[in-house]
């Protein structure tokens, strides 16, 4: 018999306990810990990091000689760390990148997006509009991320997943996907991580030339923009 959904399940439960954000900081901690992604005093950025959960994850990661940016449509809310940074960005502005620029003019070691989708309910709308955003993630990371760097991106599987992986393996030297065991029973949410960024004529001209990003397809950049107000209120569901 499948498991009952439970929207205050234990994840949600610790979290509330810890002091945590969102629940979804315990999917950030097991990748983390398994995969050895960032040491004290590196850079990280996490884009649509509202309401801050994997945002105080990162924090305590890089520790007060690093640097953790988080960037969202919404506010986020003060975590009383003078190493942490937040601002408000629209990520498919022209001038996202010259705006994260401006919080942190190096390289990141790590980039992160927890970035989803108001869901529809028709499975195949709901995946390409996550795959737009993963696909946005993986365009300003290019602009941000140092050699050897890595991106991790939440996406729903299914629909063009494979050819996004595709674009992960022409960047990064390592490509994996990854299930956490904070993920809810039902959902079919991944991330895709790809480790060993290469760097590449797309991000130096990028950085040279200043030009603007190309944004995704039309229909996705709604449902980007409706995704920071619709699943950051209350507990989110990440």
């Amino acid at each position: 018999m499948a498991k009952h959904y439970d929207p205050l399940d234990f994840y949600f439960r610790q979290a509330k306990k810890e002091g945590l954000r969102a629940r979804s900081a315990f999917k950030l901690l097991e990748i983390l810990r398994r995969h050895r992604l960032l040491a004290p005093g590196e850079a990280v950025l996490d884009l649509g990091a509202a309401p801050g959960g994997f945002l105080q994850v990162l924090a305590e990661q890089v520790g007060e000689h690093g640097l953790a940016v988080g960037v969202d449509l919404e506010p986020i809310r003060n975590l009383g760390q003078p190493w942490v940074k937040t601002a408000v960005v629209d990520l498919l502005a022209h001038d996202a990148l010259d705006r994260i620029r401006a919080l942190h003019p190096g390289r990141f070691r790590l980039v992160t997006s927890d970035m989803a989708p108001k869901t529809t309910g028709v499975k195949v709308t709901d995946e390409a509009r996550s795959l737009e955003l993963v696909r946005t993630a993986l365009r300003l990371s290019e602009g941000v991320l140092a050699r050897g760097g890595a991106l991790l991106a939440k996406a729903f599987m299914g629909g063009d997943f494979p050819l996004v992986r595709k674009e992960f393996a022409e960047r990064f030297d390592e490509v994996r996907v990854l299930r956490p065991e904070a993920t809810r029973v039902h959902s079919y949410e991944v991330y895709i991580l790809g480790r060993g960024y290469r760097g590449g004529a797309t991000a130096e001209r990028s950085s040279r030339e200043g030009r603007e990003p190309a944004r995704p397809r039309a229909a996705a950049a709604p449902a980007g923009r409706r995704a920071r107000s619709t699943r950051r209120g209350g507990d989110p569901i990440r």
